[in-house]
């Protein structure tokens, strides 16, 4: 098993793509990357913890490539829109990947690269790629938190789009 951490904006829209791929066997809401321990959702969306929502994966990636998970979440989130992702504004929603090792490392920095270099994105991707540190969970009530509430409009509007794409994209990768 291998562990990264993927901050794309809101953990409720990358939690509910990755929990649905084959080879990912655990996937938790929460805050990383910033400068208070402990965090709690409230102090995370006030903006000034320095912590970014995000979602930590255990995978297997002999069933699926790190390299696959990097293709899902680039394009289940705009990596080109420094701290904002939709109407989610402040660095809590920075797009940004923790890893667990150089190897993850190089392989994310390689991967932006040769999308920046490929013009898939009209800007420049403002991902940042930082070693994993600590991860805080986040509260109970944001586990799951797609499937406990499709019918929310937040669900309909922004999470539920990510989804489709996923299954129009990668449908022989989901469980």
């Amino acid at each position: 098993m291998k562990k990264v951490i993927f901050c794309g904006g809101c953990f409720w829209c990358t939690e509910a793509v990755f929990k649905r791929l084959k080879g990912v066997f655990n996937v938790v809401p929460g805050y990383t990357g910033g400068n208070i321990k402990n965090p709690s959702y409230n102090e995370v969306c006030r903006g000034n913890t320095g912590h970014a929502e995000g979602i930590s994966i255990d995978y297997d990636p002999k069933i699926i490539s790190f390299v696959e998970l990097l293709e899902i979440f680039f394009i289940t989130h705009d990596p080109t829109t420094l701290n904002k992702q939709g109407h989610d504004i402040g660095s809590q929603y920075r797009s940004a990947v923790f890893c667990s090792d150089e190897s993850q490392i190089k392989a994310v920095q390689k991967y932006i690269s040769s999308l920046n270099s490929s013009k898939v994105y009209r800007n420049s991707i403002v991902t940042t790629v930082e070693i994993l540190d600590i991860f805080y969970e986040a509260e109970d009530y944001h586990k799951d938190y797609y499937d406990q509430n499709k019918k929310e409009m937040y669900c309909q509007l922004t999470i539920l789009p990510k989804i489709n794409k996923l299954t129009k994209h990668y449908n022989s990768k989901l469980k």
